[in-house]
Formats: C-alpha cells, sequence, structure tokens
C-alpha cells in the first residue's frame, strides 16, 4: 500500500548521508515485563504493498511463491477486495484500522490541505514535494501529529477496541497505530539536533509497537536500520520483530504487520513486476519457520494476507502520460511553500488529486469547465451542503448523489441518485438496485473522500495509464502508480488460513469488525 513510508524524516536521512553510521544503532526494548492478553488463537494480518491478484497468481503458478501457495492451498483467497479511496496507504491503513472511510477517520490522503493552518499536509513523497512542504513539517505530521491529531477522535482503531476488551495488540511497521499504551520513541540525537524531531516524543499505540528506526524489540534488526535500507521501513525488519514475539511466546491476540518493499518494485516497473511478491513471500518463509513446522503455524495462528491498492500502467509518454494541472489550470495562482495568498491549493495523490479552491471569487464551475475538456480524466466531483456532483469529460451530462434514498447497493447502502449514472458507470437494475462496474463501491468511496474534509475541494480522478502532476511531483511515468478510484487501483486479494470464516462484504472498510468477531469467537 504505498507505504509511503518514506516519510520526510527517511529521505532527508537518504540525503544526508554522512548520518548513517551514527543514527542506525539504537537501543532496543525489553519483552519480558510486558504482560500480554492474548486470546486462545490469534491473528496476524499481514498487509503487503501492492500485492495485486494477477501478478500473485502467476508468481505461484511459477512456483515462485511458496509461502503463499501454502497459506492459499490451507485456506481461502478472494481475489477482489475493494481497497477505500483515494487508493493512497495512509488512508487505507486508516479505513482498514477504524473500519470507516475517510468521512468518518478524517484522513483524507498522502498529501492534503489543511484549511485551517493554511499548508499542505504530506506523509512523505517525492524529494522536491518534501522541500516545498518542509522537511521538518513532513516529519512531524507523519511521525506524531496522524496518529494523534488527524486521524479523528471520534472513531477507534482496532487497538484501542480490543484494549477496552483487555486484549493486547501489536502493530509493526504500520505508520497508523493509535492505542491505548504510551511508548517512548527512540529518537537519535541528530535527528533531534538538527530539529527534525523533539528529543522525546511519547506516542499511544497498541501493547507492543515497532517502528523502524524509532522502535524495536529484535537486537537482530539493527542490521536492518541503515539508511539504505530505509531505517527499518522495509519487509527483513518486519519479519524480525514478528519472528522475536513468536519465539518469545509474546503474540498478542492481534498483530499488523506491514510488508512495504513491493511498493517501490511496482511503481518502478509496473503492475506485471514479480520481484516483490517474491521478497514478500521470502519475508513470509521466515515467519511461518519460526514454527516448528508450517502445518503448525496455520493450527496455533490465524493468517490474515492481504494487499492495500493495486496499481495501473502508467504510459512512458510523459507528455502525453502525465497530467500536468498547474499547466491546466495555468491562469490562476498555486498555494507553494511560503507563497500562501493564492486562488488554488493542489493536492496531487498520484492518479487522483484534490483541487482547493481558496478564492471566493473563484467560482468552482470555472475550475470543472477547464478540467472536463482534459479526456485523460475519467471523473470530477464536488460538493455543496446536500449533494454530491459527479461529472465526466466524456459526457455532458451530470450525476448527482446523496446518501439515504430509494436506490440501494450490493452492500446495502441506500442513496438518492439523479442524472447520468454511466459516468460512474453504474448499472441500475429494474428493482432499484444499483450494481458497480469500472469503480467498485463508488458512491460510499467517493462520498468518504468528498467529505473527508471542509472547504470548497474539487476531485480529479485519472483514467488508467495516466497520473497527475504540479510543479514539485514526482511521477511514475513508465512504471505503476494508484490513488484512483477505478478497480485498477481499488481491487486486492485477501488470503485467510486458519478459519473459514469472511468479512461480510468484499471491501477492507469492514476488516476490522470481522477480526473483532473472531477474536471473540476465540
Amino acid at each position: 500500500m504505498k507505504r509511503k513510508i518514506v516519510i520526510g524524516l527517511i529521505t532527508f536521512i537518504f540525503i544526508c548521508s554522512v548520518l548513517v553510521l551514527a543514527i542506525s544503532i539504537s537501543p532496543t526494548k525489553e519483552l519480558d515485563d510486558i504482560s500480554i492478553n492474548s486470546t486462545k488463537k490469534p491473528i496476524i494480518l499481514v498487509a503487503v504493498d501492492s500485492l495485486m491478484s494477477e501478478p500473485l497468481q502467476k508468481a505461484v503458478k511459477q512456483g515462485k511463491a511458496p509461502a503463499f501457495s501454502f497459506l492459499i492451498n490451507n485456506g481461502h483467497i478472494n481475489p477482489e477486495m475493494i481497497s477505500s479511496y483515494p487508493t493512497m496507504s495512509v488512508t487505507i491503513d486508516s479505513t482498514l484500522l477504524t473500519g470507516t472511510y475517510p468521512n468518518q477517520h478524517k484522513v483524507p490522503g498522502l498529501i492534503w490541505f489543511k484549511e485551517d493552518e493554511n499548508r499542505m499536509i504530506s506523509y512523505g513523497s517525492g524529494i522536491s514535494e518534501i522541500w516545498n512542504n518542509g522537511v521538518k513539517n513532513i516529519s512531524m505530521d507523519s511521525v506524531i501529529h496522524l496518529n494523534e491529531n488527524h486521524l479523528s477522535k471520534e472513531v477507534l482503531t482496532i487497538h484501542e477496541e480490543l484494549a477496552t476488551r483487555k486484549l493486547s495488540s501489536a502493530s509493526i511497521n504500520g505508520l497508523l497505530f493509535r492505542g491505548s499504551v504510551q511508548h517512548q520513541l527512540n529518537v537519535p540525537k541528530l535527528i533531534s539536533t538538527v530539529n527534525l524531531l523533539p528529543k522525546e516524543i511519547e506516542i499511544n499505540g497498541p501493547t507492543l509497537f515497532s517502528l523502524g528506526l524509532l522502535s524495536q524489540y529484535n537486537s537482530k534488526n539493527d542490521w536492518n536500520k541503515f539508511v539504505w535500507n530505509r531505517l527499518g521501513v522495509n519487509n527483513k525488519f518486519s519479519a524480525n520483530e514478528l519472528k522475536y514475539l513468536i519465539e518469545q511466546k509474546k503474540l498478542p491476540s492481534f498483530t499488523l504487520t506491514y510488508l512495504p518493499d513491493a511498493d517501490a518494485s511496482v511503481h518502478k516497473h509496473g503492475p506485471d513486476d514479480l520481484k516483490g511478491i517474491e521478497k514478500a513471500d521470502e519475508a513470509l518463509q521466515d515467519i511461518l519457520n519460526s514454527f516448528s513446522s508450517w502445518e503448525e503455524a496455520i493450527q496455533e495462528v490465524t493468517w490474515i494476507v492481504l494487499g492495500d491498492s493495486g496499481q495501473s500502467f502508467i504510459k512512458k509518454e510523459k507528455e502525453t502520460s502525465l497530467i500536468d494541472l498547474n499547466n491546466s489550470l495555468k491562469n490562476y495562482t498555486f498555494w507553494e511553500g511560503e507563497k500562501r495568498n493564492v486562488q488554488l491549493a493542489i493536492a496531487i495523490n498520484e492518479r487522483m488529486a484534490y483541487i482547493y479552491v481558496n478564492d471566493k471569487q473563484v467560482e468552482l464551475s470555472e475550475i470543472t469547465d477547464i478540467l472536463k475538456k482534459d479526456k485523460r480524466i475519467g471523473i470530477i466531483a464536488w460538493k455543496d451542503e446536500q449533494t454530491n456532483y459527479v461529472v465526466s469529460p466524456l459526457s455532458d451530462e451530470e450525476f448527482t448523489f446523496s446518501p439515504k434514498g430509494k436506490y440501494v447497493d450490493e452492500y446495502e447502502q441506500s442513496w438518492d441518485i439523479a442524472g447520468n449514472a454511466s459516468i460512474l458507470d453504474l448499472k441500475m437494475t429494474n428493482g432499484g438496485r444499483i450494481q458497480y462496474q469500472n469503480y467498485p463501491d463508488a458512491l460510499a468511496r467517493l462520498y468518504g473522500a468528498l467529505h473527508s474534509q471542509e472547504g470548497r475541494v474539487i476531485i480529479v480522478d485519472a483514467r488508467p495509464s495516466y497520473e497527475f502532476i504540479e510543479k514539485h511531483s514526482h511521477d511514475h511515468a513508465g512504471g505503476g502508480a494508484h490513488g484512483s478510484l477505478h478497480k485498477v487501483d481499488s481491487i486486492v486479494p485477501i488470503i485467510v488460513t486458519g478459519t473459514n470464516d469472511f468479512p461480510e462484504y468484499n471491501r477492507l472498510v469492514d476488516v476490522k469488525e470481522w477480526i473483532l468477531q473472531l477474536l471473540e469467537g476465540t
């Protein structure tokens, strides 16, 4: 899932490679004094960044993924789980942990504009974006503010829910980790000296908490935290931490572990890449080998392995594949660093973008009319107090929707809809039922993004093979990118081994409640 866990902190240290040896070896935390309340059969959820069904099935067929193959053959696979929206890591992770879409959990994307602070929030992306938004801002937003301030206090994470039930949980290399137990982060002295992060940071997380350089239990991971290993945000670190919990018999009721390496490989080589799957499989093999046999592993633990988002291949020719929103809207002024008294702010989330119309003199229709001229854009959406609007460059008509109407979709959500439903590729039956096609769970997911923040915001969503950019964007021409509402970015596999149960619906938003129900029955 877009482990844009390459947050400002990590990227900055990549640039300042002189810090390598000084910050890589850091203290480990002791497990002995930690009391673990677990269930008879704990759950391990392994999230594999950018894991997609077709390349996974290809790797299994070619014999390149023995661990995946074992879990599938001894369990069940659903190749069509629906992600959150935008299909970017932090938003997806927030949905996975809270069981809600962004209108409730309030994390709109990897990059978004915070109107009350008049600044861009970014949890890390390309180097130019990081410098434009401020390295310290990105470090603070990623490490502290994301969990403590940005993730809504009105929703509970799975870690918080389990704590109320007197059950322990763990998070390994997840950027979203809010829980009920206080942890002290290990901030290397050089990082605090250059004022990227405070010297002392306390966060609220699950019972057990690992996050690369900042928090670890396994001393063997000292060698997996160098700068070239992304300071511990890598498959090997995640696998070693989980293995250590298993070997020390400290496995809690629920453990969420991230394997982030595949994302970068798919971004570079495109969605058909198998290298990332092979590396994830090696990590899974290491974890399964912590038991006396793989058969014992699935007898003692319920395993859930899932992807977070898909990716679309982006055409190599940049002049056609990249939709430059600065150029499209060149007659307006844009937010940039200290340049803040402007008309528009643009937050690029690869294949989708938020456009913030901050100048009250600029009508939303001015912007949407310009954007409708570009047929590389799939949909354009915005809202007012009553209604959500969707248009497309391929239609002269408009589609509107709002919750609680006479039409019911596949997930028993009711909607009031009007206009051209084909804009969102909706299929309407005679009985007033809504069926989704190219945009799965489109109404709830788009509603979630539109209502994730205040202000006058326009969403633009690209067709497959195209990506948005602005002046400071890092692009993925010739490789893969995600972010959009389209099924190519939204469909991921889930493998479940150790139980015959599945979530009520094939959506990541339903996974949290399903896990809680599983734990109640163990």
